[in-house]
């Protein structure tokens, strides 16, 4: 569909939306985010906008030398990734699957766990990762090796899925965990005190800005070398199970809570994207469903006016509390009844359930000037947080 326009201020730039709705608090919170003083161009929102805390999932906007730690969210970095295999998915039955997920599990911190001890060694790079002030390099120190690896709570997920030729696909959904959560808490507060506009940005040619900038980034790596370790062991659990390992060149790992120096309209940018995908023409990416709902390999088309972004996944039509309070747990298993997934946390899974969340058909039939679908994935087993 063609982006629609939605109203806002005098004085404000244009907000177009990719959505055949967009939620009356979404819409509110577009609005005044258009207002701010640093925003480039215009505002854009993808097909999966919904209502958060401080600026709606599925937003994406540009500055020229601002950054705006209240429009990230705080789980920096988070994104998914996955790999293909060779392998008939439809050759393991709900026995080897259930018993895949209970390996998964033990290789694999999950919710709140973390690593015991000392934790893990940190990768080449991030072992020397310094943040901008004291406290925060305490919580680096003594954060990263215990969550480096673990998977958390929430929507974050572990899960095989097969695609239409029958191969199977491990993909997962994590970001940079607590260490992320302690950058974006500082750095909303220092933006409060010294930012500018109603949702207040960082001048990046500033201190505090430019301090704001690496540590973001720092968290980007931290996120991404964490889904690289479980993909890491979860794709060891995988390939001891059926005897062969992925693909090679399969790999597809994406952010969709950050921020980016791009070219945009003849100038650098600053795009802030939250909940959001970043996909040049032809680079490949993944929007995930729900837990009983397909996910897709999709190729960017590199759209101008979405900044060449896209949807991070079917977005939310249901908040946790609205979901706990309407969907039955009986109503869960019926709608995962063909999919493996540990039935005695069905009642706290409710937050996740299908109908949660909007019909990724539908996003991806509003972001058809966005994306291509390459690959549909079908869950058939999952992990969740």
């Amino acid at each position: 569909m063609r982006p629609r326009r939605i109203e806002g201020a005098p004085g404000a730039v244009p907000i177009l939306a990719w959505a055949r709705a967009v939620p009356a608090g979404a819409v509110k919170q577009l609005q005044l985010l258009a207002r701010q003083p640093y925003l480039a161009e215009h505002v854009a929102a993808m097909p999966d906008v919904h209502v958060a805390e401080g600026v709606a999932v599925g937003t994406v906007f540009a500055t020229e030398r601002h950054i705006v730690p209240g429009a990230l969210g705080g789980d920096l970095g988070c994104g998914v990734s996955a790999v293909r295999f060779d392998f008939p998915a439809m050759s393991l039955g709900r026995v080897e699957l259930t018993r895949l997920l209970a390996a998964f599990a033990r290789a694999v911190p999950v919710g709140d766990a973390v690593h015991r001890g000392r934790g893990l060694s940190l990768p080449p790079g991030l072992d020397i990762g310094r943040l901008s002030t004291h406290r925060l390099q305490r919580e680096w120190e003594r954060l990263v090796p215990k969550h480096l690896g673990t998977l958390g709570g929430g929507n974050h997920f572990l899960e095989l899925d097969r695609d239409a030729e029958g191969a199977l696909w491990l993909l997962l959904h994590t970001g940079s965990r607590g260490v992320g959560a302690a950058i974006a808490a500082h750095h909303l507060r220092v933006a409060q005190v010294s930012g500018e506009g109603s949702l207040p940005g960082l001048r990046t040619d500033t201190s505090e800005g430019a301090a704001c900038l690496a540590d973001t980034e720092l968290a980007c790596q931290f996120a991404r070398a964490n889904r690289d370790t479980l993909l890491q062991r979860a794709v060891e659990v995988l390939a001891g199970a059926i005897g062969q390992g992925p693909v090679l060149d399969s790999r597809v790992d994406v952010h969709h809570n950050h921020v980016a120096a791009e070219s945009h309209f003849g100038r650098t940018l600053l795009v802030h994207r939250k909940g959001a995908v970043g996909l040049v023409a032809g680079q490949q990416g993944l929007i995930p469903g729900s837990m009983g709902t397909a996910s897709y390999l999709v190729a960017g088309k590199g759209e101008p006016q979405a900044f060449c972004s896209c949807s991070h996944g079917a977005g939310r039509v249901m908040t946790r509390r609205e979901a706990r309070e309407r969907i039955r747990p009986a109503a869960l298993a019926h709608a995962l009844r063909r999919v493996v997934f540990d039935e005695g946390r069905v009642t706290a899974l409710v937050e996740e359930a299908p109908t949660a969340y909007r019909d990724i058909t539908e996003v991806l039939e509003d972001e058809a000037e966005l994306v291509t679908p390459l690959r549909r994935l079908t869950p058939i087993a999952v992990l969740k947080g």
